[in-house]
């Protein structure tokens, strides 16, 4: 089923995309204020560090690659992508995509430090034993000693003496134990357990005013609980906090330079994925409070910025492939094989070659991006002059469902159009063709993906002059689902695949993201 759009509205699109900003969501309202979340994608299991005037948030990345993204701000919500860790996953096949791949696992939940003038970061690849990386500069390089046990969530903290701790639970039990380092964190000198809270996982310590204070997810009930202790090895008492539907379940505070506190909370928010919510946090009878005294333990939607002052910046999103390098804002499905994609071969274009798969989910080289809410739109300006008999390659969305809009190579240089929706399932990946090829000539196509984050529904397009546009097929089902999905929230994905080894490649000429605008569907 094809629906022509109205020429008029196509034109209006196209205007409002070219003038409004690449971010769909705007925390910084211009006015001293901000809203909630402070980015609208999925930047799960936060943990946030203040270093003199800047502040440095690490997010949970599991097979992708670059992986471990840090995000830098002034002002804990105008928020920039200042490097990524790790480079390439190593340490098991199965980042190369091979042996069924490694969705849903990888690099969970990264714990940051600054220490002796150096940065640390644990994080434990999921069935790995945990890793401590250090730079002397927040943009690497990163070089990691491997420690000798596998430490779940590992929550990194430097007492005031200089030494240093991973605390680590596993929300099946609940048993917190805090691992001694030795003085360059580099191996494990001792463990014990200092506290049990049933339920607990993604510990955060800090000390403050002589108490310390242990941060708490309890997943299996979406909320957060808050323990202190005069000691680290306890008497712990615990009080309960937030929980998802008054902000969020797993996070805790930075110190701010005028000395104040901040709180960052992860919520769970349906297909866009885990989002951050900040707040401010007053205190009381020496307990941090979320929120404010009128409305105590709830993150408000919209507060007065933590520093005034600061320009508005956001993480790049639109790409023109004019660099030689990758954007910061890319990452591939698992580590990409680097002689099937160039900016260098065709300059100004993105080449991706066709990899050998028999699907999207196990075709390697699908580039992604964050999808953003809370109404997005993606245009991809392609040429397909590359593009042989076999060849799937197109724009689409990438996670639980997996819709795209493809150009498939036929013989003789035919090409055609089809929209296919792929459902990760506990069975493996099933794809559902929604519509009978579209046949296309010329060698310069827009393809557009839809998404909206509110009706939970996606749509393709397109476009044989960037004007006239044409959805393909009904409107798709977005979700997340951590059991079958990737663990993340939609992504937006470029892919090109081919069942054969004989295949082509698509040039991907410029790539632009957008609010959906108003009246747009779906």
């Amino acid at each position: 089923m094809i629906r022509t759009a109205a020429i008029g509205l196509a034109i209006a699109t196209g205007l409002i995309a070219a003038a409004l900003p690449a971010q769909v969501w705007r925390s910084d309202q211009g006015d001293g204020t901000y809203r909630n979340p402070v980015l609208f994608a999925d930047y799960p299991d936060p943990d946030i560090i203040r270093v003199e005037d800047d502040f440095y948030f690490v997010s949970t990345t599991f097979a992708n690659a670059p992986g471990v993204t840090i995000l830098r701000s002034k002002d804990l919500v105008n928020w920039r992508i200042a490097t990524h860790v790790v480079d390439r996953l190593d340490g098991d096949p199965r980042y190369d995509l091979k042996n069924g791949g490694d969705y849903r696992h990888g690099f969970y939940a990264a714990s940051l430090r600054r220490h002796k003038g150096m940065f640390y970061l644990a994080v434990t690849p999921v069935g790995h034993k945990t890793r401590i990386y250090r730079s002397a500069r927040i943009d690497g390089p990163w070089t990691y000693k491997e420690l000798d046990r596998e430490a779940f969530d590992p929550a990194l903290f430097i007492d005031v003496d200089g030494t240093a701790y991973l605390g680590t639970s596993v929300g099946t039990d609940g048993t917190v134990t805090l691992l001694t380092l030795n003085n360059d964190l580099s191996a494990v000198t001792g463990a014990k357990v200092a506290y049990y809270n049933k339920g607990a996982e993604g510990s955060k310590i800090i000390r403050h005013n002589g108490y310390y204070y242990l941060f708490n997810a309890i997943p299996s009930k979406l909320a957060m609980t808050i323990s202190r202790s005069r000691s680290l090895w306890g008497p712990w008492e615990t009080k309960p906090s937030i929980d998802d539907r008054s902000g969020g379940h797993q996070g805790a505070m930075v110190d701010m330079p005028d000395g104040s506190w901040y709180g960052f909370v992860m919520v769970d928010a349906g297909a866009i994925g885990r989002m951050t919510n900040i707040s401010p946090i007053f205190w009381k009878d020496d307990w941090p409070w979320w929120g404010t005294p009128d409305k105590p333990d709830v993150v408000p939607d919209r507060s007065p910025k933590p520093i005034s002052g600061h320009a508005f910046a956001e993480p790049p999103s639109s790409d023109d492939f004019s660099s030689r390098k990758l954007g910061v804002q890319w990452q591939w499905n698992h580590n990409p094989d680097d002689s099937k994609w160039s900016l260098t071969q065709r300059p100004g274009f993105l080449r991706l070659h066709a990899t050998q798969a028999d699907g999207i989910w196990t075709a390697r080289n699908t580039l992604t991006q964050k999808a953003q809410g809370p109404k997005m739109r993606a245009i991809a300006k392609i040429d397909t002059a590359g593009i042989k008999a076999g060849d799937v390659c197109g724009l689409g969305s990438f996670g639980k469902y997996n819709a795209q809009l493809a150009i498939v190579g036929g013989q003789k240089g035919a090409q055609s159009l089809r929209m296919q929706l792929t459902e990760s399932t506990k069975d493996g990946p099933r794809t559902d063709v929604r519509v009978p090829a579209i046949p296309v000539t010329g060698r310069t196509l827009w393809l557009r993906s839809d998404m909206d984050f509110d009706t939970k529904q996606g749509r393709v397009g397109y476009s044989l002059d960037n004007r006239l546009w044409q959805d393909v097929g009904d409107a798709f089902p977005l979700a997340f689902d951590w059991r079958t999905g990737t663990f993340q929230g939609q992504q937006i994905a470029i892919s090109c695949y081919n069942p054969t080894p004989a295949g082509g490649y698509l040039d991907i000429e410029s790539f632009t993201l957008a609010p959906l605008s108003v009246g747009a569907r779906p």
